[in-house]
């Protein structure tokens, strides 16, 4: 009803001068009166209806700087976007996409979600889309990205998972901003995905729905919702857990059930939020996971990058550290990354919104392994450990700037977190030294 209202205030004229539109109603082409919010629209989200192509007329949204068009029905970008001269983000998730003409990108081009569509092949010409800094292309049937790619220096997040890669392209371990990478759900990755469980220490205990007592919610991300809830055991005794039930197979970060197989190698470590059962007879046949209960003083460190923001997390405007506090934050997530790693793991969504803490401590616990990934062994596997190192760059630089404490004491938290982000992957440190450095230094 509430979408309904909206195309009804559209078209009374009601809407006139609005700077955002949300059109779910139904459609199968674009309402004219969208045309008179020429001069002062710039987010159009059409996601949710009937929609197969968008008309040349569409250009006339000069001001248009992100359009949604997500579980609709076209089977291909329309090349208008590539005309709309502010065009930055462009979220076409879940139709049919089988073709990307390169006359759809525009130069503006800054954050690409195609997720959920039928892609095997991108055009050259979005290595030319020098303002890239996030594309999701996570469940289409790519085997390999346009080499041309290796020209998009600001490319920094980067989702491939629930494709046909047998390799990953080599130049992206040459790309100098890259951070966030996400790759499960593949050939590359099938071997080790498949090999879960076959072992006592990955074989995680079963937990039947029957004996889960659902409580609220507690937070929600791209693949799930974790809500409090009590599990019996098997002597009748009740355990306080956080329950995850994932929303469905595929999410933007790639299957459910690559992470659930990412969860099930994590393991112990006293800053890693493992898990402790795999949900088994949901009445729906949704999967899920159980996991320690945390305690209230543990809270998400930040929320998750806004549209202004694209690929940074956003604090509340009043979040300081005192300096032991940002020591022991950095010192214990880089612990819990050194650990993954060592376990096969790459995190590929290092991210303080990933991060639960006590900011009065500055105790850290980090979760959420969507976006894991398998990695290979030998070099390759080095070096995207050193990629996600930099995604450890962009966090410490967020908690030194937050941080309390004069500009002699930060000295050498800031020359670490500048060698986190060197422009030459091979120049970064491993997690292992950077855990150490903060030990022994303490940035002061």
């Amino acid at each position: 009803m509430a979408n309904l209202d909206q195309l009804d205030r559209l078209r009374s004229g009601e809407l006139a001068g609005a700077q955002r539109l949300d059109l779910r109603a139904g459609l199968t082409d674009i309402p004219r009166e969208v045309y008179a919010l020429a001069d002062t629209l710039e987010i159009l989200d059409l996601s949710g209806n009937a929609l197969s192509q968008l008309p040349d007329e569409l250009e006339r949204l000069h001001r248009l700087r992100i359009i949604f068009a997500s579980d609709n029905q076209f089977r291909a970008l329309p090349t208008v976007l590539g005309r709309m001269p502010q065009l930055s983000l462009i979220g076409f998730r879940g139709n049919q996409i089988s073709h990307v003409s390169p006359a759809a990108l525009p130069q503006t081009l800054q954050w690409l979600i195609l997720t959920d569509n039928q892609l095997t092949t991108l055009p050259d010409d979005l290595g030319a889309c020098a303002r890239l800094q996030k594309c999701a292309l996570a469940g289409n049937q790519l085997a390999t990205l346009p080499a041309a790619m290796a020209n998009c220096h600001r490319l920094e997040l980067l989702r491939i998972s629930a494709n046909n890669f047998a390799a990953l392209p080599a130049w992206l371990a040459d790309l100098p901003r890259l951070a966030w990478l996400a790759f499960g759900g593949n050939p590359l990755t099938a071997g080790a995905e498949a090999r879960v469980g076959s072992d006592e220490e990955t074989n995680a205990p079963l937990t039947a729905w029957a004996n889960i007592a659902v409580g609220e919610p507690l937070g929600s991300g791209a693949s799930g919702v974790v809500y409090r809830a009590q599990r019996q055991g098997p002597s009748g005794e009740h355990e306080a857990v956080a329950l995850k039930l994932f929303k469905g197979g595929l999410t933007s970060d790639g299957w459910s059930s690559s992470e659930i197989a990412a969860a099930r190698v994590v393991g112990s470590h006293p800053q890693v939020i493992g898990i402790n059962g795999v949900l088994t007879g949901h009445p729906a046949g949704t999967a899920g996971l159980t996991m320690p209960l945390l305690d209230g003083r543990f809270q998400r460190l930040a929320d998750p990058p806004s549209f202004a923001t694209c690929t940074r997390d956003v604090y509340a405007a009043d979040v300081t550290f005192p300096l032991a506090v940002t020591t022991r934050l950095a010192r214990g997530i880089a612990d819990a990354v050194a650990h993954l790693h060592a376990r096969g793991l790459l995190h590929g969504d290092l991210y303080a919104h990933n991060v639960l803490s006590d900011r009065a401590t500055g105790d850290a616990r980090l979760g959420d392994f969507g976006a894991a990934s398998f990695m290979p062994a030998g070099d390759l596997g080095l070096r995207l450990q050193q990629i996600e190192m930099r995604a450890f760059g962009c966090l410490l630089e967020e908690l030194l700037a937050r941080t309390v404490a004069s500009a002699e004491d930060l000295a050498d938290g800031w020359r670490l977190q500048r060698r986190c982000v060197a422009p030459i992957v091979a120049d970064r440190p491993s997690f292992a030294e950077v855990a150490a450095q903060i030990q022994s230094t303490a940035f002061g």
